[in-house]
């Protein structure tokens, strides 16, 4: 098993690893990361597999997926998912998601009977969201955004402009370091639990 790290661009940031050998021809079975990207920047899409990583069995029922999407888009349970709530997400799932997911190998749709099976690529995938809590930015873009701040001030201090100099160099560099061990802090906590399939509910829902 080998592993890639890979920053996001344009959405949610996933931390991926897939890789793997074709069980017929010995051939290797994984996914591009840039298809990766492409296929998980759709939240529905996300969930969806995170329904299919953590169900016991292999093949799995549209219906029944489409109940498991819409209880946690709609933050209900399934028993009070309603006719229109499942409709609507079944539709989507069916003309759109599931063949996007097939055409990228990491399930098999069967349209005709209504059924999808998970593939050896997506058992084979390790995927954690590295998105900052309630913003759908990555915490790489938000690093960038910190430094590019930290930069300015830090500037704005060592050529003495108002008001920053009502505050002693050593405050505002103090600020810095706070600001930087903060957010590494909250990076890490909020990283606990992110990996699609870890857990009974998706990354980002409660």
């Amino acid at each position: 098993m080998s592993g890639t790290t890979m920053p996001s661009g344009g959405g949610p940031a996933e931390r991926t690893t897939a890789s793997g050998y074709d069980d017929e021809d010995g051939e290797p079975h994984g996914v591009s990361e840039e298809e990766l990207f492409d296929v998980l920047g759709n939240t529905r899409r996300r969930n969806a597999l995170h329904a299919i990583a953590t169900a016991e069995e292999r093949t799995h029922e549209l219906g029944d997926l489409s109940e498991r999407v819409a209880a946690w888009e709609n933050d209900v349970t399934v028993a009070e998912v309603d006719y229109a709530e499942r409709k609507r997400v079944y539709t989507a799932l069916q003309q759109s998601h599931l063949p996007r997911l097939d055409d990228a190998g990491l399930v098999e749709f069967d349209k005709d009977r209504g059924t999808v099976d998970a593939t050896p690529a997506l058992e084979d995938v390790e995927i954690y969201l590295d998105v900052v809590r309630g913003n759908e930015i990555p915490w790489s873009e938000y690093y960038l955004g910190l430094s590019a701040v930290s930069a300015a001030l830090l500037a704005a201090v060592w050529v003495g402009a108002y008001p920053f100099t009502l505050v002693p160099d050593l405050g505002w560099f103090a600020f810095v370091v706070v600001a930087f061990t903060v957010s590494a802090t909250a990076n890490r906590y909020y990283s606990t639990g992110m990996k699609l399939g870890g857990d009974d509910v998706p990354p980002g829902v409660e």
